[in-house]
């Protein structure tokens, strides 16, 4: 999970809807979203510059994060 986030960043400095996709698949592969793994998207979805992120996205990710109990 540590390794996407330097991977999504590394592109662009933001999330697209594929990279959304591609964190939803590793976080959710065994089916249940662990503490280590809110942490860990948390810390991800702190990093994203409002500037950049399309709506769409940032909806998904507040969607996502509701859904799982993200901070």
């Amino acid at each position: 999970m540590q390794y996407s986030f330097i991977r999504i960043f590394a592109n662009d400095g933001t999330i697209d809807a594929n990279e959304l996709a591609m964190l939803e698949r590793l976080a959710m592969a065994d089916g249940l979203m662990d503490d280590r793994e809110r942490n860990v998207l948390a810390s991800i979805f702190s990093r994203i510059n409002m500037d950049t992120i399309s709506a769409d996205v940032l909806e998904s990710i507040d969607q996502f994060k509701a859904r799982h109990q993200i901070p």
